[in-house]
């Protein structure tokens, strides 16, 4: 009997376990609705009581368009959103239409400021800082007051590891993340998955390696395979990039010194941290990125034509001062730069359902679409993410005892947030940290027509994963640079 226990516990030990996303909450401030909804309510219901103490029935009738369209932008939804929430959308387009933002043009002619970054939109204020210590290029944010690090990962695939090891390398990314979130100064990190067109070298220089050229017929084929399917084919590239909140970590800057001095040693100690967590997750890191790789990653998102041309040149296109578009044309769904367009998706529901973790397999291993997956992961402290559970928790059960007063029924939806409420709450008891996460897909091909099948096949594949995508609309620019760009921004 004791040697079927032993059996079946290392049979449980080698066994996959299933994982479960929260659901995206809907709740509103009051019986479900947002600010927006209730001050656009409350509106009509002024109008409606206004027209009643001023003369009744017939200035109730004049006031109809005013509390019918109120009730209209209320409740009536539109695109996976009610119409209310489309208005500041609607007026931000306009108001980016009516003074140009829709347009990037590069100033060949007059020089950027020196250290600026040549991208467009609001991400033209970014700046470099080169380390003096560890080389690596840090991007600074003056608006969002944030310096960020990039680095590259190299791991095994890891659909083809046996469960086991999935579940262990799971675990030890698990604790990737708690790290992240025990220090209290990581603003964001990001997860960015690329793929690349291959130019072949990547395979070439491994056959001149690990080959063994005899002149056999084997070895023959084999290379003669690898110099036809080479430059046809692709790669995947991932980043990783730590973000570091200035204004949380002020004290411990002045301390360094101040300025970006100060800033960029303290990062340095969250880059060492993250180092040695990535290492114990059986990750390999690469060095911190230099400017000249940054450049080639921003060049090659903006101008995928360009990229394998960068890779088998390495002296090309390394000047991050210089790495941005030449051009750039942004419309209502999508954006067009220099050689091809872009649409970018947000996945707007992670499963609902129990899944496994490799349940991403049909979004990041299709092949023939160039696309980019982000992830960009927001950790909050344990002590600030246990008040905002207690404050949820409050609301919830306030929120129920309101619905029950009225005879508002409960419907599963509002029960399921609530559960995930409290599993939230016991993750945090048993030492993992909260993470807020935001997924993001840029699809990129040469003409409309390809990036629209290009679009379809990826939103069959999210379906695949148990996902809900959305396309995102009036702001394009800026999500590209979140979704294509390893800066570690937000939408």
């Amino acid at each position: 009997m004791a040697r079927k226990h032993e059996h079946d516990r290392r049979r449980d030990d080698y066994e996959l376990s299933a994982v479960k996303f929260s659901r995206l909450t809907r709740r509103g401030i009051l019986l479900g609705l947002s600010l927006p909804q209730l001050i656009t309510l409350a509106i009509g219901i002024l109008s409606i009581v206004a027209a009643l103490y001023a003369g009744g029935g017939l200035l109730i009738a004049y006031a109809a368009p005013i509390w019918l369209l109120a009730a209209v932008l209320t409740w009536v939804p539109a695109g996976g959103r009610k119409l209310i929430e489309w208005v500041p959308v609607g007026f931000r387009w306009v108001w980016r239409v009516s003074i140009g933002q829709l347009l990037y043009r590069r100033r060949i002619v007059k020089p950027r400021p020196a250290g600026t970054l040549a991208l467009p939109g609001d991400a033209a204020a970014l700046r470099e800082y080169v380390d003096p210590e560890t080389g690596a290029a840090m991007i600074h944010d003056p608006h969002q007051h944030t310096l960020t690090a990039i680095i590259g990962l190299s791991h095994p695939a890891f659909v083809l590891l046996d469960p086991g090891e999935q579940e262990r390398r799971v675990t030890a990314w698990g604790r990737v993340l708690a790290t992240t979130c025990r220090s209290g100064r990581i603003a964001r990190l990001q997860v960015l998955e690329r793929t690349l067109p291959d130019s072949g070298s990547g395979l070439a220089e491994w056959w001149v390696t690990h080959g063994h050229h005899d002149d056999s017929w084997t070895a023959t084929t084999y290379a003669e395979l690898i110099e036809r399917a080479g430059p046809a084919g692709e790669r995947h590239a991932t980043t990783l990039s730590l973000a570091l909140d200035m204004r949380t970590a002020a004290r411990q800057i002045r301390t360094a010194g101040g300025g970006l001095r100060g800033a960029a040693a303290v990062l340095r100690q969250e880059m060492t941290t993250l180092v040695a967590a990535l290492r114990a997750a059986d990750l390999t890191p690469s060095e911190w990125l230099t400017p000249g790789e940054i450049a080639v990653i921003l060049r090659s998102a903006y101008d995928p034509a360009i990229a394998a041309t960068l890779e088998r040149h390495g002296d090309l296109g390394r000047d991050l001062a210089t790495a941005g578009p030449v051009a750039v044309t942004e419309t209502w769904d999508q954006l067009r730069s220099d050689s091809a367009h872009h649409a970018v998706l947000w996945i707007s529901e992670w499963p609902r359902s129990l899944v496994y973790p490799g349940f991403l397999a049909p979004i990041l291993l299709s092949t023939g679409i160039q696309r980019s997956f982000s992830l960009v992961c927001t950790p909050i402290r344990s002590d600030q993410a246990a008040r905002d559970i207690r404050k949820k928790k409050t609301e919830y059960i306030s929120d129920a005892a309101q619905r029950q007063k009225i005879g508002q029924i409960e419907d599963a939806g509002q029960t399921a947030e609530y559960q995930d409420v409290l599993q939230q709450e016991a993750d945090l008891t048993s030492g993992h940290g909260i993470l807020r996460y935001t997924g993001l897909i840029n699809i990129s091909a040469p003409t409309q027509d390809d990036l629209e099948a290009a679009v379809s096949a990826v939103e069959q594949a999210a379906i695949q994963a148990s996902c809900e995508t959305r396309r995102l609309v009036g702001q394009q620019a800026q999500a590209f640079t979140v979704a294509a760009l390893p800066l570690a921004r937000t939408v």
